[in-house]
């Protein structure tokens, strides 16, 4: 949904929406043919009210008139209608998905998963946040530069979002940081696609210049609790976990102690 939508006329949407459904050509057509309609019943009223005319003629004339001009003045209004629609595609993107890395921005997230949060806690159906933070960043910056850097985050979003559903939510959270939201997944899942996650981005290696580049990524975890007051709460305890993460030499998952919701242990797990 486009994020102009709201304050857009309904008349103007529902416009817009047909327009675009019916495509260029036929939306011609339909309109040449609501032209040519109201332009005949206007010039049989014009004779009828004044009393005098031809009929025949003024019907031709109306008809030739519309058949002849409207596809060419028509035809440019449309377009500009699709044009119009293209930059609202482009706006939404750019005011919705991070210029570097193409995931969601930070503002996108808290409103689209303050959506998802709240409906977990209404159903009482599992959910979990994931904080993922690149290792030793800063260094790559210092040695090959940042451009280098920007690639090599660009290719850990990429990696991150390769093992995530198509329900899952994932964003750059600032710096060298994302996070990701999964609804509809217990705990000890979680730690599976943060497990897999790290896994993934440890075995990449990119392409730079002459040379190649890498780096792992700690990852905190969060599962939902019914004690938890506020999406925020659940990211402090994601950014707590990342922290204890960091803590332990990196490149590790980890997270708060939580209740398992299936057979086996449920406490934080170590991956180095």
């Amino acid at each position: 949904m486009s994020v102009f939508s709201d304050t857009e006329p309904l008349w103007f949407r529902w416009l817009s929406r047909t327009i675009l459904r019916l495509g260029l050509a036929r939306a011609t057509a339909a309109l040449t043919a609501l032209v040519t309609v109201l332009a005949l019943a206007i010039a049989e009223s014009v004779i009828l009210v004044l009393g005098r005319g031809n009929p025949w003629i003024a019907a031709l004339s109306a008809t030739l008139c519309s058949v002849l001009l409207t596809p060419l003045i028509g035809s440019f209004v449309l377009r500009l209608v699709f044009e119009l629609d293209r930059a609202r595609q482009q706006l939404t993107v750019l005011a919705t998905h991070d210029d570097l890395t193409g995931v969601h921005n930070r503002r996108h997230f808290m409103s689209v998963v303050q959506r998802e949060w709240d409906r977990a806690r209404r159903y009482t159906t599992p959910a979990a946040l994931l904080l993922i933070d690149a290792d030793h960043f800063k260094r790559v910056n210092d040695t090959h530069g940042h451009l280098c850097g920007d690639e090599l985050l660009r290719c850990i979003a990429q990696t991150v979002a390769d093992q995530l559903r198509q329900a899952d939510v994932l964003a750059r959270f600032g710096g060298e940081e994302l996070i990701v939201f999964l609804p509809h997944t217990d705990p000890l899942g979680a730690l599976d696609v943060a497990e897999r996650i790290r896994e993934r981005v440890q075995s990449l290696v990119v392409p730079w210049q002459t040379i190649t580049v890498s780096t792992t990524v700690s990852i905190g975890v969060a599962p939902l609790r019914n004690e938890l007051p506020s999406l925020d709460w659940m990211i402090h305890e994601a950014d707590t976990a990342l922290y204890a993460a960091k803590s332990d030499g990196r490149n590790c998952v980890r997270t708060l102690p939580f209740e398992p919701s299936r057979s086996g242990g449920a406490y934080p797990v170590s991956s180095k």
